[in-house]
């Protein structure tokens, strides 16, 4: 089965760690590809193709001020995978409360 390219698909655009670096500098604001490029230490042209990508997928919307394009996160194209997450958000719930229920236990058996 072919994969999906990386331009149609929000999941396979951000599984890419570059990009998921380019949106967690983003969630902070608005940044400029210059500034992107040098907090994350790579390439200007680098840091353009991943923002094309992302663009591409609606994850980070771009205006132009003056000479500068400024790119910022929108996080509403990112709630496909907020939305996956979540459904196994109860299931680690449920582990996380075994888990302490089997710590408490180690914990009073050491303490008798």
């Amino acid at each position: 089965m072919a994969r999906a390219a990386t331009t149609t698909d929000v999941f396979n655009a951000v599984a890419e760690p570059r990009r998921r670096q380019i949106l967690d500098v983003l969630v902070d604001g608005e940044r400029a590809v210059n500034d992107l490029a040098r907090l994350l230490g790579s390439a200007q042209p680098q840091v353009s193709k991943h923002l094309r990508v992302l663009r591409e997928v609606g994850v980070v919307d771009v205006r132009d001020d003056g000479r500068q394009r400024l790119y910022r996160l929108n996080g509403h194209a990112l709630k496909p995978i907020h939305d996956w997450v979540k459904r196994y958000e109860r299931m680690w719930a449920e582990r996380f409360d075994q888990l302490d229920a089997v710590l408490e236990e180690l914990k009073e058996n050491e303490e008798n």
